[in-house]
Order: C-alpha cells, then structure tokens, then sequence
C-alpha cells in the first residue's frame, strides 16, 4: 500500500500554540506541561472537520504532539492528555491523517491502545479523561472511511513488517478480553476485523504465545495470560484458522494431571464444539474424540461439564448425536446422582426443543432411570418424560409421527406406581392430574382425553390406574371413618380407634414418621374446629364435584396457612393428603361425558380412528374403564341417561362389553328399584337371560346383580334357579357350562333358600352323573396344558362343578350333613388319581392338568372357610400343596398364584404359606423367583399386619410368620420324593426347601426370632407325628428334616443358640407332644454328611442308620 507523502506545516514550519498555551517542551515540569496539554486538549475537543483555516494552523502542532518525547513520556497524565490530542486529530483531519510514515502511524495506534487500559481503574480521577479518549476511538471507527483507512494501515503494519512484537499482539487482543469488548464495542470490532484480515501473517505469532502460556507455562510473557481461554473462545468465533497450531495445545492440555485445568478446558472446548455453526469436531477429529474421553474423567466436575455440554451439542449439531449417545448412556448408569441427573435434564431439554435430536437410545437412558436408586434421579426422570408425553401425545406440537415415537412414555410412567416407594406412588398421581389427563380441562376435553388414555394403555398400565383409583378411594375412606369417630363422645377405644386411622393415613404419605405426627396435629385441629371437619366431610363426599373440591381444598388450606412461616411443612404434608382423596377427574358430569363419548362409539360418530383406536377397542375399555369407576365413584352413575346407555351395551354381541355393563349396574344400580323404575323393568329379563344362557362371566354377574339391587331376590333368583336345575344334562356338556355358574352363585348368595335343593342335585347330578363318568375319549397328543378353547366341554363341564361344589358348602358354612368331608375325599381322589377320577384312561393328559388345578384350588378355597379348614387332614393338606410341584408349568404357575392372593389377604390359614418351600425344587429358575417374591411380601403383610393390629398379640400362633416353621417341617416330610432319608441327594432338596423358606423369615433377627426358631425346631424333634404316630420311619424321617433344619439355623446365625423370648407352640392336628421323661438327643445326621450339606461336594460315607 502507498502512503501519501507526510503533510508539511505552514510557514516556516514553527509550531503555532492556541492563545494562551506557552510552548510545550521537556525544559518545563511535569505540572506545567499537564496544565498546558489540557488547554491544547480543550482546543482540539472545539474544532471540527470544517474549521480549514484551524486545521493548517495547528498542523505542525500536531505534527509536534507525535513526536517521540510524547510518545514515550514517562508520565501517565501527560500521555493520556497526548493519546487524547491524537485522537482528536484523527477524527478532525479525517480521512487524510497528519500522520502518513507507516512506523509512526504504527507508533501511534500502539500508544493510543496502551492508553486505554486505564478504563479498568473506573475510581482513578482521570477516568473521565479515559472515557473520553475511548469515545474519541468509538467515533473515528464509527467514520467508516476512517476504520477502513485505519484497518488497511495497521494490516499494512502487520503484514509488511518483520513480524508482529509481543507487545503489539497484546494492544490487539486486549480488545477481545470480555471486560474490554462490552466497553468499547469499535475497538472490539476493529480487533476483529483487522485479525480476520491478517489471518495468515497473525497466526504463526498466536500459535507462539499459546505455545509459551500453555505447554510452556510462561505466564509471565503477556498480562493477557490469564485469559487464554477467553482468548481462543473469541479467536474461534472470529475464524477458527487463527487457532490452526494451537488446538494440538488444547489437546495437551486435555491430558493434564491437573483435575481444575482439565475442567477449564473442557470448559472452553465445550463451547468450541457446542457453538452454533461450529465445524470444528468435524475438522479436527483427534481433538473431538480427547474431548470426548472426558466424559469418563476421574474428576466429577469435569464429567458434569461434559454431560452438560452434550444438551447444547444434542441442540446445535444432531449429526454429533450417534458420538455422544454411547458417553451418555456410560454417565447415566454415573456412581455420582448429580451426574445422572444432569443427563436426564440434558437428554429431556434436547427433546422438549425437538424431539428428533433424541434418540430412542438416549429415550431409553432417561426410562432406565425412572427405576434409579436415588429419589432426585427417578423424580427427574419420571418429569421429564411427563412433559414430553404432554407435549407431543396430548398437544401433539409434532404430529403423529412423534407421538407415536414415545407413545411408551404413558405406560411406563403408570408402571412406576408398582414401585413400593410411596413418593413414587404420589408422583405418578401428580403427573397423571397434572400431564397425561391435566385437571384443569373442563370436563368434555379431561374425559376424552382419559377415555382414549385408557384404551390405548398395555395391560399392567392398566392395572396401575386401578389400583391407583383404589388406593385414593381407599385412602378416601380412612378419612370418612376419621371423621365419623369425630362424631362420636371423647372415650380411651374411641382413641386408640382413631390413632389407628391415623397411623395407617400416614402410611399413605411421604416420610411415614413425619406424616404421623402432623396427621396427629391435623387430627387435633380437626378436632378442634367444626368448619374444617365440614369442608373436608364435603371434600370426601360421594356427591363432591371436581369444582366443589377445588374450592373445598383451598379453603381447608387457607385455615391452615399461617402467614409469617415461609415454609409450613405441615402444611406441606396435608396438603399432600388432600390432593389424594380430593376428586379431581370423577365427578358425576364426568361420567355423564365418559357414557355419550362411549355412546358415539357404539353409534360410529367417535373420533375413535383419529385417536388410533378401533370402535370395538374403545367400546370395551370404555365400559372396563367405567366398570372400575363404578367400584371407586359408584353415586356418580345414578341417572336414567347413563344406564340407558348400559342397557344398550347390555345387548351388544362383545361378550366382554355387556358383562361390564352388568357388573357395572351391579355396583352402582341401588337405587334403581325405588327410582328408576322403567330401568328395572327393562333390566330385569335381560339379567334372567344372561344368568340362563350367558356367557359364564355375564352369568356370574347376573346372578349377583339380582341380589345386590333387588329387594325380591329372593324371587328372581328361584326363578332362574328351578329351570336350570331341571334342564341339566351332562350328555350335552357345552350347554352346562353357563347354568354350572348360576347354580354354584345362586346357592352360595342365598344357601338358606337354595342349599337343600342344591344337595339332590349334588349328588345325583354333579358326582354320580358328571364327575364320575367320562363320556368322551380325549385328545392323546401327550401335550401337558392347551389354551382354553382346546380343552373339551366336558372337562370344562367338570371344572365348573367342582366349582360349585365349592361354592354351595361355602354358602352353608356349616357341615352338619357331612357333605364337606365328602367333597374333600372327592378332591383328594381326583388329585390322588391325578385328575383321571375314574382312572379308565379315556381323559387326556392336557384335561388331566385342568382337574389336578381345579381340585386343587378347590381344597385351597374350602380352607379359608374356618369350619371346613377344620377338617381338612393333614393328609389333604399335602395333597393341595403339592399341586406347587405339579409336572405341568402352567398348573404350578396359576396354583402359585392363587395361592399367594388369598394369603395376602390373610385369608388362608398360615399353614398354607409353607406350601411355598416346595417351589425350591421347581426346576424353572422365574417360578423359583416368583415364589420368593411371595414368600416376601406375605412374610411383609403378616409382620406389618401384627404391629398395626394391637389385638393380633393374641392370635401370634396363627399370624406369627415365624409359626409356619412347624407346618413346613411336617409337609417336607411326608413329601412323596423323600423316600430314602438317609441319602444325600434327599438331604440336598430338604435342605434347599428349608433354606428357601428359612432365609426369607431370618433376614433380620427381631426379638431374637433366631433363637425361637431354633426352639421351635428342638420342641418338634421331641414330639411325635400326629399324622401317624406310631410309624417309626415316619417319626425318624421327621427327626432327620429338623436336624437338617437345626443345622441349616445354627450354619446362617450366631445368635441362635441364646435363649429363646417364648416358649413356640406347635399344632396340635401335626404334632402330639411326649411324655416328659421322653428326650430325643440323638444326631441323625453324620458328621460327613453335614460336612457335604455345608460343601454341596459327595464324598463316600457310611451311614448312621436308626
């Protein structure tokens, strides 16, 4: 570039001083010089471009003012009245500057930069001063004839001179700084400028500083070391080419053993690679894959700084999504819960801006941490895919495509709510009213929404939102009987009555031990003040609307708000309670709306396809869906519009439909009698119909629908009753089926009226014609089990008797005729005989299976009846329990089932529960696994059921887990496979049985349950087998499985040989007890043996033989 010549002043080249100014030169002191550069200052700030005249006047002093005395004077003021004169006469003699040398106009801008580092003292009495000369910079690079003539000139400079000082990079990086670039946004500009154009000369003295700062560790090079990061983030943003030589630095630097300098340029890389437009990750892989093995670095702070980087990356550069997804998917299984958190909030951030930068992979990290350890990560978790299914499914802000990528998000939510944490429970609860059918719709739009929710949910979703709907029902209840002791006069049980409501409300709250003493609180408020009673009595009443609640909740929350707290836990936690028992979807309107979206369906004017459900599909949820609610809401159903819509499904041809809609006018229909009586009149054949020739489920429900809500029962029910027992017969066993049903239910609801007729029938019919005769050659595939529809009428015929036999005796609950020890030896033979009663062989093997079952869970439902279980011998006991190891899978698993349903509900005698040890010898490891849950649970229900329960002290021996010891002793022993006691591989099975059971009851050792069990053990050994007394290989096979039992204890527990708290009690119909002389001391089994028990390895023994 050509510089014009250098301008000459006027005259004879004296300089000419404004009037009043005395000559400046180094003769004078350092305070009359600053006294007269003010006044020179002064001059320059009142001139501008148009005074000619002024401009040739004061050229040669201007001229004067760039000399080298200024330029490198050593006081500060006199340079900062001197930069702010230069300034003035680059924006006066604009756009030709006075100044044309290349090295001075050089010299020049270096020393007006300099300058300006006294902005970063803001309380210096010369800040103005300062201020001023930057807003001079500001305005002569605002003149855009003067920015360019100023870039061209200082990019001359660089690019022409012997290589750029370290002294001048610095004037020019300054500018990049943070601190300075939001004071002085030109300098900024011109900076940046002037480095994009001198990329190629600029950045080989870059590359040198970075190299000394940051591999060499020379910070004392520049006062800008300390903010190379700052640097390289603005050189990026300005052209990544400038940083060509110093990103191998970086990765040096990635590697550091420094924990805090890692971070820092984790720090700065992640903005690298996150920035909007950025390529670098693409140009400079080897850098990109250092950065990403950060993600594993030892040091926490530098795996968050990661983790969060990845959801600006996930946002700004999708194609790095498939790199990064592999590094999350290792943090979200992170030992540290900040970082698993913090991966959720990256992936959920990423997909709530757009659900495509999320993979189904990383979906996936945030569906495995809903099950996460820590309460922090699930709730995350569980939010997070909350406000995507609301976004996506239920505003469908990105068509169906999206919603159908993460239509999983409903059931797997809903899921959640098997988990046993309770804050997991609520929160389901919460994100349910809250995103997935919000509360705050108005009615027609919250029931659609929930009426298609329902019809496109799995099956266990299903089951979550029921019993969801029943634990607040349930929870509902607890408090209607808190409120109803309220009524009551002050009294000590009226007390312990109420503190046990209490105890078992709190137990539906968070943090059991804080919610019962602020349920207590809350019960003394109640007590105390009628108004709040009122408003929580109307919250819980049938009839409370959805609006009536809000306003119900707000106010019992406004008694209770104190203002001068500003947190209130106990407020917290009622609050907690109201929003479980408060209606917020049910209300009668609702249903109202749920029966016309279900009548549009039966009519085919529905969105039902628009919603991705067929009109079958949403017919039968809709009708499941209202059939749960008429469990939980049934006064929400009484109106002539709502049941004249179920007497239409009543007539549809899906089976499944009409038997909910009976089971529905079951549930809710009391009143129809006295005030609808047109329903009635129209419901009443339909039942009869249904109860004759029904399906067998819509028979059942018929005939209970009758005695539920009719006051004539006892009429309707004979008039079913006498035309199906006089039709029966079983050369035609597909039309038994359905009168099977409503004879066993017809004679179990009303035995005072049907039990004797049932008798004739029983014995003349069911046994004599029907279960002891086989009329039909079954299918001899050797096929173990076949699904229902394969199993021939006549063993379906003979599955629904036995049913009834069951069901009539349950009817009576008496056995004055005998008939029960009858049926018990009909069972035990049909178990006895293997299904094949009549042992002709005709009965297929898959039927034999059916029968075995049917006998079985007939025995099991005979003894939760008290006066049948009575009679129930030890021999038809063990029949039943081994129906656990029947050769059939299907069998043992439905047996299991049933069995651990109606020990959880404590209705089968404790004994029943020792039938689970058999499940150590099944050969499928999940059957093993399921039994062990059970065994769990119950164990769980009885020792929970004992310590809520202050009267259970008094039944121990039939509640007490710890008490099915002595029943799992006895079965073991008379099991069929231990036939020889005194081999190992005998021994072995014994022993897995009882460990089975024995490492459930001895996970903890309370009230020093160890020695008791031990005890117990001892006192067997020294009694007799009630079962057959007298039988010595009976009592010495009974001897030997409490010697494995006793080694078993003493092998897993110390503390089992100190005394025990109580004296055990053994059963009287297993055990008879020996004289007192009587002592069994002796060892049965061999020290070798015990030796291979404890090992698992044979060695060759002798025997110790009795």
């Amino acid at each position: 570039m050509e510089f014009p010549q250098q301008q000459k002043p006027a005259g004879d080249g004296k300089i000419i001083y404004p009037p009043g100014v005395k000559e400046i030169t180094d003769k004078i002191s350092n305070d009359e010089m600053v006294k007269r550069l003010k006044m020179v200052v002064k001059t320059y700030m009142d001139m501008d471009q148009d005074s000619e005249e002024e401009k040739q006047q004061y050229l040669g002093l201007a001229l004067h003012l760039a000399s080298e005395f200024f330029l490198r004077n050593p006081n500060k003021d006199v340079r900062l009245l001197v930069a702010c004169c230069l300034a003035d006469i680059f924006r006066i003699y604009a756009p030709e500057a006075p100044y044309t040398s290349h090295d001075k106009l050089k010299d020049i801008f270096l020393f007006i930069t300099r300058q300006l580092k006294g902005l970063e003292d803001t309380k210096s009495p010369q800040f103005n001063r300062y201020f001023y000369l930057a807003k001079l910079v500001c305005v002569n690079s605002h003149n855009q004839k003067v920015q360019m003539h100023m870039i061209d000139l200082m990019s001359s400079i660089i690019m022409e001179g012997d290589g750029v000082t370290q002294e001048l990079l610095d004037t020019i990086l300054i500018n990049l700084i943070p601190a300075h670039k939001n004071l002085n946004k030109q300098a900024y500009d011109l900076a940046k400028t002037l480095l994009k154009r001198t990329v190629q000369t600029i950045e080989t003295c870059i590359a040198n500083f970075f190299n000394q700062v940051l591999v060499m560790g020379k910070s004392s090079v520049s006062d800008l070391s300390e903010h190379v990061f700052d640097l390289i983030q603005e050189l990026f943003a300005i052209d990544p080419m400038l940083l060509t030589s110093v990103m191998p630095q970086l990765e040096f630097k990635l590697k550091s053993n420094d924990g805090e300098e890692r971070l820092a340029v984790v720090r700065l890389l992640a903005k690298l690679f996150g920035a909007k437009d950025s390529e670098l990750a693409s140009q400079n892989r080897p850098l990109w894959q250092c950065f990403l093995g950060r993600f594993n670095d030892i040091h926490v702070p530098v795996r968050l700084e990661c983790v969060k980087f990845a959801s600006h990356c996930l946002m700004n550069h999708p194609d790095l999504a498939k790199d990064l997804t592999e590094y999350l998917k290792v943090r979200s299984h992170d030992p540290e819960e900040a970082i698993r958190h913090d991966v959720i909030v990256t992936i959920i951030n990423a997909g709530k801006k757009d659900l495509n930068l999320v993979n189904d992979q990383l979906l996936g990290f945030v569906r495995e941490r809903t099950l996460d350890k820590r309460w922090r990560v699930r709730k995350e978790a569980m939010m997070g895919l909350a406000q995507l299914f609301k976004k996506y499914c239920l505003h469908h802000e990105a068509g169906k495509e999206s919603a159908l990528k993460i239509s999983w998000i409903k059931d797997k939510l809903l899921h959640i709510y098997y988990q046993n944490s309770i804050d997991d429970k609520l929160l389901v609860e919460k994100i349910f009213a809250q995103y997935m059918v919000p509360h705050s719709l108005d009615t027609e739009e919250k029931m659609k929404c929930l009426y298609y929710l329902y019809a496109c949910l799995d099956t266990n979703a299903v089951k979550a939102l029921n019993e969801m709907w029943k634990c607040q029902n349930m929870l509902r209840s607890l408090v209607k009987e808190l409120l109803d002791l309220h009524k009551l006069p002050v009294s000590e049980p009226n007390n312990t009555a109420m503190f046990g409501k209490l105890m078992s409300i709190a137990k539906n709250l968070p943090d059991a031990g804080k919610a019962q003493d602020f349920m207590k609180k809350f019960n003394q408020v109640l007590g105390e003040d009628e108004k709040l009673r009122v408003q929580l009595e109307m919250l819980i009443s049938p009839t409370c609307s959805c609006k009536q609640a809000e306003i119900c909740v707000r106010e019992i929350t406004r008694k209770l708000t104190f203002p001068k707290q500003p947190t209130n836990p106990f407020l917290e936690m009622v609050k907690f309670l109201l929003e479980r028992i408060a209606p917020v979807h049910i209300d009668s309107e609702a249903i109202s709306a749920l029966v016309k979206l279900l009548n549009k369906s039966i009519e085919g004017t529905a969105d039902d396809d628009e919603e991705g459900v067929t009109p079958d599909a949403a017919i039968r949820s809709g009708l499941e869906l209202l059939k749960v609610l008429s469990f939980t809401h049934p006064t929400a159903f009484h109106s002539a519009e709502t049941y004249e819509s179920l007497l239409q499904c009543l007539k549809m041809e899906d089976e499944k439909v009409a038997e909910a809609a009976i089971q529905i006018f079951r549930n809710t229909g009391q009143k129809i009698e006295t005030e609808l009586q047109q329903i009635r009149s129209t419901l009443i054949p339909v039942l009869h119909q249904k109860a004759k020739r029904g399906t067998p489920h819509q028979a059942k429900q018929a005939v209970h629908c009758i005695h539920a809500i009719f006051n004539n029962k006892e009429v309707q029910l004979a008039q079913i009753f006498e035309p199906l027992s006089r039709s029966l017969n079983a050369d035609v066993p597909e039309q038994l089926i359905t009168p099977l049903v409503s004879l066993g239910h017809i004679s179990m609801l009303a035995p005072d009226q049907f039990a004797s007729p049932m008798k004739s029938i029983v014995a003349n019919f069911i046994v004599k014609d029907l279960l002891m005769n086989d009329r039909s050659v079954g299918n001899k595939n050797g096929k173990l089990w076949t699904t229902d529809e394969e199993v021939s009428p006549e063993v379906l015929a003979k599955v629904q008797a036995i049913k009834l036999l069951v069901r009539w005796l349950l009817g009576m609950k008496n056995n004055q005729s005998k008939s029960a020890n009858s049926t018990l030896r009909l069972l035990s033979a049909m178990l006895v005989s293997e299904g094949d009663l009549t042992e002709q062989k005709k009965i297929s093997k898959s039927d034999m299976s059916r029968l075995r079952l049917a006998a079985g869970g007939a025995i099991m439902k005979l003894a939760q009846e008290p006066c049948y279980h009575d009679i129930i011998t030890p021999e038809q006991f063990q029949l039943c329990g081994l129906v656990i190891n029947d050769e059939c899978y299907q069998v043992r698993q439905i047996f299991a089932q049933k069995l651990h349903l109606a020990l959880v509900k404590l209705m089968l005698p404790l004994e029943y529960l020792a039938v689970f040890a058999l499940c150590a010898k099944d050969p499928v490891k999940e059957r093993r696994a399921h039994a062990r849950q059970c065994l769990l649970k119950n164990i769980s229900v009885r020792r929970e059921f004992i310590k809520q329960n202050p009267l259970a002290q008094e039944k121990l021996v039939s509640l007490l887990p710890e008490y099915v010891v002595p029943y799992m002793i006895h079965l073991l022993a008379h099991d069929p496979d231990f036939t020889k006691p005194h081999e190992y591989e005998q021994l072995k099975d014994i022993k897995e049985c009882l460990w089975f059971m024995l490492e459930v009851l001895m996970t903890k050792n309370e009230n020093n349950s160890h020695a008791f069990l031990r005890k117990m053990v001892e006192n067997i050994k020294q009694s007799k087998d009630a079962q057959c007394p007298d039988d010595a290989k009976a009592n010495e096979k009974l001897y030997i499985v409490c010697d494995v039992a006793l080694f078993v204890i003493a092998n897993k527990s110390t503390a089992c040989h100190l005394d025990s708290p109580k004296d055990p009690v053994l059963p009287s119909k297993f055990f008879i007890l020996q004289d007192k002389d009587f002592k069994n001391d002796k060892e049965y089994l061999s020290t070798d043996m015990r030796q291979m028990l404890l090992s698992g390895k044979v060695i060759h023994i002798k025997v110790n033989n009795a």
